[in-house]
């Protein structure tokens, strides 16, 4: 393999400096690991560039913005998305240049020269209206073994107001039938918290997990992973966002007088849950405790989406939204590159 492949100094990477020098979480490595599975990707579809292939001179020059863009006009990602791809590339791109700048100071130089993009400034949170929600469930065709995977999904995605790595995440030994139904989500940090979600929900993971043979009793499958791809027992976010992607489109094509935003993500049915809770009565103290935020000042951004939300916040609170971080809030609701692949 030439010296100048990015392979050994990526497993490094992955293997040695993020999890023992840096002591990041595993959910920032895992972050880490989907951007370059996403750029192996790029470059292997649309440049006919093989993993194995890829040098710090692939790298160079225009590249990295195109794979940026790509992911905005082709994937549909978000502004948001497009940077937290670039901040992966760039901190290893960093690591590269202390071990060897002569040899990549290409690469170094093209992520370097890639600023980090603003975001249009009257562009809000993108989220589904409940009627939306309820068209988005009734596309899946329950009548094979797919279909019943992504309604549930979709279900669990909404009712649980999970990332999408935290759904991937979900092994049987979380999910607890009991009456209500709880599911344990593990998000950043490592930190874990519970979640009730409401009977609708619980039938249709009750049918999918009827149809896969799935016992969360079972001691021998408790470590199983509650959703799989057709390729790999755990599910990948590439996977989730092709899922959310397939029904949205074909949601937009029967209802053209809904679904208006551009596009959609799985986050957009995490932000939804949140502005339905909000609407229906429950405090942004509360919301910030069942979506695992760690200030509430990320949560008040949902009492903005409308005006009356706004109103509403504020006719029952009585103080501005800059001041809710003040509010005292209670403790947590009880293949070819495997280190890519984790």
């Amino acid at each position: 393999m030439s010296s100048k492949s990015v392979i050994p100094l990526l497993e490094e990477f992955f293997s040695k400096y993020l999890p023992e020098v840096k002591g990041v979480s595993a959910n920032t490595i895992t972050a880490y690991q989907y951007a370059f599975q996403q750029l192996f990707s790029f470059l292997d579809d649309v440049k006919g560039i093989n993993p194995d292939k890829v040098t710090y001179e692939t790298l160079s020059g225009d590249v990295i913005i195109e794979f940026l863009t790509h992911l905005e006009t082709e994937r549909g990602c978000s502004v948001q998305t497009r940077n937290l791809r670039r901040a992966a590339i760039m901190s290893f791109a960093k690591y590269a240049a202390k071990k060897s700048f002569s040899v990549t100071l290409p690469f170094y130089t093209a992520v370097t020269g890639v600023p980090k993009k603003k975001g249009p400034k009257d562009a809000g949170i993108k989220y589904f209206t409940k009627a939306e929600i309820a068209l988005l469930l009734k596309l899946p065709d329950t009548s094979k073994t797919i279909g019943q995977r992504d309604v549930t999904l979709l279900s669990v995605l909404y009712s649980t107001g999970a990332r999408a790595q935290e759904l991937c995440d979900i092994k049987l030994i979380d999910i607890s039938l009991s009456s209500p139904t709880k599911i344990r989500l593990t998000g950043k940090g490592g930190k874990s918290r519970v979640v009730t979600i409401p009977d609708s929900c619980t039938a249709i993971l009750n049918g999918y997990l009827r149809s896969r043979n799935l016992n969360v009793k079972d001691v021998s499958m408790q470590h199983r992973h509650l959703f799989s791809s057709q390729t790999n027992e755990h599910m990948s976010i590439s996977c989730v966002e092709d899922i959310v992607r397939k029904y949205v489109i074909k949601a937009k094509e029967c209802n053209l007088d809904l679904f208006r935003q551009s596009n959609y993500t799985p986050h957009s049915f995490r932000h939804s849950i949140a502005v339905h809770m909000l609407e229906a009565g429950d405090s942004l103290v509360t919301i910030k405790a069942f979506l695992g935020h760690a200030s509430i000042s990320s949560t008040a951004i949902y009492a903005k989406v409308t005006p009356e939300l706004a109103n509403k916040y504020l006719d029952e609170r009585g103080q501005p939204l800059q001041d809710v971080a003040s509010v005292t809030t209670p403790q947590p609701l009880p293949q070819a590159l495997p280190f890519l692949y984790r």
